[in-house]
């Protein structure tokens, strides 16, 4: 206990100290003192390119996409300040907010968001799921032509991957050199991948917030980042431990907020493995999760048991009727004997000459993610299934959907990334699967069902289609749900107006107040 205390004390003298950044060739940056409101958080900033990171200048309301969301899930205006649909579904025009300016002075044009839209179409992202005959520059106005009804338009335009940058963010070559965009803050320090900082934008259109200066700084470890806060070294904390979450809940330093989020913690399965392409396979997996245990031992939580893919939190695709993943590791060696797999010597499973050995690749962005993993592995090392860990960067899984390399992947998908829960749906569903999706594994009723939910209107039908997505996903399991997500904030006590996302689009900095 004296060395915890010890270490602590040196973690928080260590902290005190200014904070140090390069930008350029030897110039030192030093951490502004107060106000500046400090935010931290696990995720870096691997890349300036919006289809790539651009969502922490979006969380610290450095740009804007044409639509925003309320805290309800309803769409409303962004950097669009209004915008209609054709009777045929077949043409949308978002009218730009009259007087809206780049944080160069320069006036957000039509033709600027056509630019941000046509780069957004990329296959990497989310707007390539809308059916796109072309995107027109209007005066005043940019108009979104269709070749079917899609009606999740405007929830795929709240995207961080279509945020809109002036013209001179971007090079000779076109590549993001710099953020400049139209939000109530404009960047003045950029240090990837660890720091970047923001001041309030005099030429906003809203009123002034009352926090007029902060930054966002990568931390790569949770304890870490619990004794910032801890420490009045950090106004808001992002990404705690469960551990660390308890302690702070006991003391008095910070007030923890948290609110359940659409984002489930799963395990993507490489489903033309020879091991994993047999669905009986993926169901004994599923089987030998103890997903009540996990959520209860290591997220304190037992009510974030994963049930099924899709979580409480995303009403129209949570389905209610299915029956909860179960717990029962004598059906799932059942199923594996079906399989052909028996013991050998050591116990390990083993179907002919190949033993069902698997490597499980994660990352520590989440740290609950390689704990969580670790117990994975020991509940399917009790069904014969030997797993080996191995904890990386959160680029290893989708380099390894794309080289064909990986053979199970533990990671948190968050299907709210956009308000509407189809845009991340469809893109992890694809026929070609996606990135944080099922890995080369695709069914014909889960494809119908995607192709004419767009063009049917909310109802029994669309109720149905939802459904055909979810029990199919239930019953193949090219995923394997373990628990669903609470979001979790320190803050200072000196804060007023704190809250979460629960899309995680924003910090809301511009609601925060500093406490006399």
């Amino acid at each position: 206990m004296g060395n915890i205390g010890k270490r602590r004390r040196l973690l928080k003298a260590a902290l005190a100290a200014p904070i140090v950044s390069t930008v350029g060739a030897g110039k030192a940056v030093f951490a502004q003192p107060r106000p500046t409101l400090r935010v931290i958080g696990p995720w870096e900033l691997s890349s300036l390119d919006p289809l790539r990171n651009g969502y922490l200048f979006s969380r610290m309301q450095v740009t804007e996409t044409l639509v925003d969301y309320a805290p309800a899930g309803v769409p409303v205006p962004g950097l669009a300040a209004g915008w209609q649909m054709s009777p045929d579904g077949l043409q949308w025009r978002f009218a730009l907010r009259p007087g809206a300016r780049f944080h160069d002075g320069t006036p957000v044009m039509a033709a600027d968001v056509v630019a941000a839209l046509g780069r957004a179409r990329h296959a990497a992202g989310v707007l390539a799921a809308a059916p796109i005959a072309g995107i027109d520059a209007e005066t005043g106005a940019v108009s979104i032509r269709l070749t079917r009804p899609f009606a999740p338009l405007p929830a795929l335009l709240s995207h961080s991957s279509t945020q809109v940058l002036a013209p001179a963010s971007l090079g000779a070559d076109g590549t993001v050199r710099a953020i400049i965009g139209s939000g109530p803050y404009r960047v003045t320090e950029l240090a990837p991948p660890q720091h970047f900082a923001v001041e309030a934008f005099d030429g906003w259109h809203g009123a002034r917030p009352a926090v007029t200066r902060a930054e966002y700084l990568s931390v790569g470890r949770a304890e870490m980042r619990a004794l910032m806060a801890e420490a009045g070294q950090a106004q808001l904390a992002y990404g705690l431990d469960p551990g660390s979450i308890a302690r702070l809940q006991r003391g008095r330093a910070v007030a923890v907020h948290a609110v359940t989020v659409p984002r489930t913690t799963l395990l993507k399965l490489n489903a033309s493995h020879p091991l994993l392409a047999d669905v009986r396979v993926r169901r004994a997996l599923a089987l030998a999760l103890d997903r009540r245990g996990i959520a209860s031992a290591i997220l304190r939580d037992p009510s974030l048991a994963a049930g099924q893919l899709f979580p409480p939190a995303l009403p129209g695709w949570h389905d209610p009727r299915l029956p909860a993943l179960a717990y029962d590791p004598a059906a799932a060696c059942g199923l594996l004997a079906e399989a052909g797999f028996r013991p050998d010597a050591d116990g390990v499973l083993q179907r002919g000459p190949d033993r069902l050995a698997l490597t499980l690749r994660t990352f520590p962005d989440r740290p609950e993610l390689p704990v969580i993993a670790a117990a994975i592995q020991e509940q399917w090392r009790q069904v014969g299934v030997t797993v080996r860990v191995a904890v990386g960067n959160s680029s290893d899984i989708p380099f390894g959907h794309r080289d064909g390399t990986l053979e199970v992947g533990l990671l948190a998908r968050n299907f709210g990334v956009v308000p509407d829960a189809f845009g991340a749906v469809a893109q992890d569903f694809a026929v070609q699967g996606g990135d944080w999706g099922p890995m080369r594994w695709s069914s014909p009723a889960v494809t119908a069902a995607l192709a004419a939910l767009p063009s049917t209107p909310e109802g029994p039908r669309a109720e149905a289609l939802r459904r055909q997505v979810a029990d199919t996903l239930h019953d193949a399991m090219p995923l394997i749900p373990v628990v669903w997500y609470r979001q979790t904030l320190a803050a200072s006590p000196r804060l007023a107006g704190v809250s979460i996302d629960p899309f995680e689009r924003s910090y809301r900095l511009t609601q925060l107040q500093w406490k006399t």
